[in-house]
């Protein structure tokens, strides 16, 4: 993680509404990868940062999520496996000290479902009028969320170069005929993300 200091850039006790992170989101397991670099204001609830992530790679928000911040897990709020996880609407980046943790990460719908790896990788200060979370690079669409996972996700992959097969046809049916596995559409990412910046 890089911390920018030059040029009146927030330095450690910069206060929490002033700095922003910019963070590389990377989906697990899957070849080649699927990124986005997203940009969030430090005061950023989890919650939020849960629907940003939904909305950077094209997710619906149908299933269970989870952060994991080191030994701590926030998301919907329940009991499991002899864990509880913690409301991540009553915890903000900067209440749990999200850019101090090596470990991060993002899961959502569980057993067949997609594991995002996260990294800060630097601290800026937010820009004067600038909006955010903002998605500003990233490669590939996201996985849909329901193909079957990882092990779906490649089938579908390998049948979508075939289209001539009958299962090239039921993916490209299944998908509908604007899904590019190789197209990360920034500018509709943002727009999506702009709407949920105006929620507050």
């Amino acid at each position: 993680m890089i911390i920018l200091h030059e040029g009146g850039g927030p330095g450690p006790k910069a206060a929490a509404g002033t700095r922003v992170y910019a963070l590389r989101l990377t989906v697990g397991s899957i070849q080649p990868r699927v990124w986005r670099r997203l940009l969030v204001r430090e005061s950023m609830w989890l919650s939020r940062l849960h629907e940003a992530v939904q909305t950077s790679f094209g997710w619906y928000d149908y299933q269970t999520h989870v952060f994991s911040i080191g030994e701590k897990r926030y998301g919907n709020p329940v009991f499991r496996e002899g864990a509880m996880i913690d409301d991540d609407r009553d915890a903000s980046l900067a209440a749990v000290r999200f850019a101090e943790h090596d470990r991060l990460a993002y899961d959502y719908l569980f057993a067949d479902g997609w594991h995002v790896d996260i990294r800060v990788e630097k601290i800026v200060r937010a820009s004067k009028g600038g909006v955010y979370p903002a998605c500003v690079a990233g490669e590939r669409a996201g996985p849909p969320e329901d193909c079957g996972g990882i092990e779906g996700y490649q089938d579908m992959i390998c049948c979508l170069q075939h289209p001539e097969t009958d299962l090239g046809h039921e993916w490209r049916e299944w998908l509908g005929v604007g899904y590019d596995p190789e197209k990360c559409d920034l500018a509709a990412i943002n727009k999506a993300l702009k709407r949920l910046a105006k929620m507050g």
